[in-house]
């Protein structure tokens, strides 16, 4: 399976945003890549980086968000069936009186399989999530793509151990991150150790795709990667520049990975209910 983390900034002109996103999408699928995936909002400013009540673009904040399906899916969606892959996008979503941060997966031949919503919904400074989305209703869902199981993580529902673990176990070979993560959010080297964790302690690839460029309040990092059920980063993007990152994943090392042996297998769940249940 080769894949592509397109990461690339988002200015003012949405119109301009998606138009890059576009050319990136073909440009990658002309590559060789069989499954493409983009930044958390990889089409728009960020917005929770302001306050829901004090932001400017909109009366209020849910005007800001799309349907899914909606024009954004269906240009993709297109691509999709055009080029044969397979493409994991982020948009702010509105649905009736609600909003998420969702990410539609659109399979090989242009079929929307389905939505991820961010289920744990966060705020702190410069990220002010909790004004814009509610928290997502769909669980941990896993796609059968034509190139493989995958699953989708978005941003701050990767800190959670349970939602990993739950995409896992009901098959994903590859969960991917849709993120916007700024410099110096976290300690150097923490957001690829977690998901090297991750990846181990689940048998499975994680993906990383990152958004880049200062924006209004917060400069985002860039930097997606990849690593293996090993816990290995196996490619790396750069910092602070629009960048298309491919790897090949070898999905028979997800089967042969220590998880698969040994740690799924030896789990206790009859324990673990009333574990988790302390408050």
């Amino acid at each position: 399976m080769k894949i592509a983390l397109i990461q690339q900034h988002a200015g003012p002109d949405q119109a301009e945003n998606l138009q890059r996103g576009l050319e990136a999408a073909r440009a990658a699928a002309a590559a060789g890549a069989e499954i493409l995936c983009f930044a958390e909002l990889a089409f728009t400013p960020f917005y929770p980086q302001i306050p829901a009540h004090l932001q400017t673009w909109a009366a209020q904040v849910h005007e800001l968000a799309e349907t899914i399906p909606g024009p954004t899916t269906a240009a993709f969606q297109s691509i999709a069936s055009e080029y044969g892959v397979v493409i994991i996008l982020n948009l702010y979503e509105k649905d009736g009186a609600r909003a998420f941060d969702t990410s539609p997966v659109i399979d090989a031949d242009g079929t929307l399989l389905g939505v991820t919503r961010m289920v744990h919904i966060t705020e702190y400074a410069a990220f002010h999530e909790q004004g814009y989305y509610d928290p997502g209703d769909c669980g941990a869902p896993v796609y059968q793509t034509r190139f493989g199981k995958i699953g989708v993580s978005i941003c701050y529902d990767r800190h959670f151990p349970e939602y990993m673990r739950a995409l896992s176990l009901a098959g994903a070979e590859v969960i991917f991150v849709p993120q916007a993560g700024a410099v110096g959010e976290w300690p150097d080297g923490l957001y690829e150790a977690e998901l090297q964790v991750a990846a181990f302690q689940n048998g499975v690839f994680t993906a990383l795709c990152n958004r880049v460029g200062k924006e209004e309040r917060l400069t985002f990092a860039g930097e997606s990667f990849v690593c293996n059920p090993s816990g290995c980063v196996i490619a790396r993007a750069g910092t602070g520049n629009d960048e298309t990152l491919f790897a090949d994943l070898t999905l028979a090392e997800v089967a042969e990975s220590h998880a698969r042996q040994l740690f799924l297998r030896d789990r206790r769940p009859e324990l673990y209910a009333d574990w988790l249940s302390q408050t």
